[in-house]
Order: C-alpha cells, then sequence, then structure tokens
C-alpha cells in the first residue's frame, strides 16, 4: 500500500520481507551435542586411560621391560598376597571412620546453619568462614597439622599447662590418629555443602507440622529432616569416601610411614618399573571404590532425587 508525505510526494509501495525458515534440529542430535563436549573430555581424560591400565594390567614384565601377553598373574599375585588385603582394609578402615566423623559435623554445621541462622547475610558469611580455609594448598593445611600435634607442638604445650599430663602424648603425631585428624579437617567441607544444599530444599511447613503434631526435636529429625536431606548426605558421603580412598600425600605424611594406604602401594610399584601389577592395583582400586559407590547408591538414587 503506498503512503503520502507531508510533501505530497508518493512513495512506491514498500516490498515484503520474508524470513527463510530457520532449520531445527531433532531432540536427539540437540541432546548428544550438549552432552559431547563433556565426552569427549571424560572419554581422553578417563575413559582411555582406563582401557590402557586394563590392557597393561594382563601384560608380564621383568627387569627390563613389559610385554605383551595375556596372563592372570598379576591379579593372582595382587589378590592372594596378605599385605594387599592388609593395605586394603586399612584404606577402608579409613574411610570408614573419616566418613562417620565427618557425617556427624557435617551434618551438625549444616543444620545450624540452615535452621538456627535466621539472617541470610549471617549465614552467607559463616558459609565463607566455613570455606575459607580450604581456598589454601590440601598439602600446605595437613603439614601445618606436624607442629601443632608434635611432641613438644602446641597441643601438647596446652595440655601440660592445664596439668592434663605430666609428659607429652607420643600418638598424637605420625599415627592413625593424625592421618584421621588430618583427614577430618580436609574432607569436612565436603560433607557440609551438600547436606546444607539438601536441608535448604526442605519446606519449614513440613518441619512445623510435625512439631504441631506432638513429635519431639528426636523424631523431627529422624523421621523428616533426614529422609529428606538423604541426597545431600550420599552425595557427601560419595565425595569424601573417594578422595580417602584415593589418597597418597596425608597417610605417608601424617603416619610417618607407619600406615599404608592403596595409593602409597601403586606408587611403590610404579617406582620400581613394576607397570602389570600397578595397572592391575589401580584397576582393582577403581572396581573396589566403584562397588562401594554402588552400595551407598543403593540407599538413595541420586540421579532421581537431583531431578525433582
Amino acid at each position: 500500500m503506498s503512503t503520502t508525505t507531508s510533501l505530497g510526494h508518493i512513495d512506491m509501495p514498500r516490498p515484503r520481507r520474508f524470513a527463510l525458515p530457520i532449520p531445527r534440529l531433532p531432540g536427539w542430535a540437540v541432546s548428544w551435542l550438549q552432552v559431547g563436549p563433556l565426552m569427549l573430555i571424560l572419554s581422553v581424560l578417563f575413559a582411555l586411560p582406563t582401557i590402557l591400565f586394563l590392557v597393561v594390567s594382563f601384560y608380564d614384565y621383568d627387569r627390563i621391560g613389559i610385554y605383551p601377553a595375556f596372563i592372570l598373574d598379576n591379579y593372582r599375585d595382587l589378590l592372594t598376597t596378605p599385605a594387599t588385603w592388609r593395605v586394603y582394609l586399612s584404606s577402608l578402615k579409613f574411610a570408614v571412620i573419616v566418613w562417620g566423623v565427618t557425617l556427624f559435623l557435617g551434618f551438625s554445621v549444616a543444620h545450624f546453619l540452615v535452621f538456627h541462622i535466621r539472617s541470610s547475610m549471617l549465614r552467607t558469611v559463616l558459609f565463607l568462614l566455613c570455606a575459607i580455609p580450604f581456598w589454601t594448598s590440601g598439602i600446605i593445611r595437613a603439614i601445618a597439622w606436624i607442629p601443632f600435634l608434635g611432641r613438644n607442638g602446641a597441643f601438647n604445650q596446652i595440655l601440660m599447662a592445664l596439668g592434663a599430663t605430666h609428659k607429652p602424648l607420643d600418638f598424637l603425631l605420625f599415627s592413625d590418629f593424625a592421618v584421621i585428624v588430618t583427614y577430618v579437617h580436609l574432607f569436612t567441607l565436603l560433607m557440609i555443602g551438600p547436606i546444607a544444599n539438601s536441608l535448604a530444599k526442605i519446606d519449614p511447613a513440613l518441619i512445623e507440622a510435625a512439631r504441631d503434631a506432638g513429635a519431639s526435636r528426636w523424631r523431627t529429625m529422624v523421621d523428616v529432616i533426614i529422609p529428606l536431606s538423604k541426597t545431600g548426605i550420599a552425595l557427601g558421603s560419595l565425595l569424601v569416601f573417594t578422595q580417602v580412598m584415593g589418597d597418597y600425600f596425608v597417610v605417608k605424611t601424617m603416619s610417618g610411614g607407619q600406615s599404608a594406604s592403596i595409593v602409597s602401594m601403586l606408587s611403590t610399584e610404579i617406582t620400581a618399573m613394576q607397570y602389570p601389577p600397578a595397572s592391575a592395583n589401580a584397576m582393582v582400586l577403581v572396581l573396589f571404590v566403584a562397588i562401594m559407590v554402588a552400595c551407598m547408591m543403593r540407599v538413595v538414587d541420586v540421579r532421581k532425587e537431583l531431578v525433582k
């Protein structure tokens, strides 16, 4: 349709512009494009090395090198050696104890921050205070316990000044106690975060309804709060358990070489250039941790809970 300007001129009709249709990808293609980068990273950094370890674990070896073969001697020697079982049981002991302590501390701190701190600003500040020490290197934080727990360290000096003991306590450092204390210090935040996230999603009306129905604080905790926070507990447990089972530095440093871990045994084999036994050890460790994680996943389906 033509239009007239203020000068009386008549404009020519404007041609209509037709937008070209934008091609739409099918849903399955969009999904693959979204997960493609992550799959590529996991394939290169996890799947391919794991397959390489699996292949090498069946190789033969001597002092000169390794030889392609398909033998089960590496697994047979690994699983029939009593020292291997002692190391696995030692690592499992540390994992279970640290998991229990961090779960108690993490749940207590998260419950306090979510339900007892009303000010969101103060809650954020307290969360930052919990997280700030973890901004430094874990190695530095682990080593910091040595002068504190040492025979002439600050803790022994405080105990003797208070009259609690007349001589320094030797079990505080270079022992299983020192290993557990360091693990709890390093990994408690891994339990606080997921549990606090789950507790924050609980509707306060449910807690009020339980109290109005006559439930005590303990019954409210057991029947309402803990079941609704099981996702956070499961995620925190997975993080803590896998970190302890895969640790090398803390056990070696804080136990003074008196305790061993699976990764330290694996490191010894690599240092001795015994790559096929080390690969077999790595595969058994992966399988062992996968079984423990699967047992935890039986308690709660984390994937189902996360999509709610």
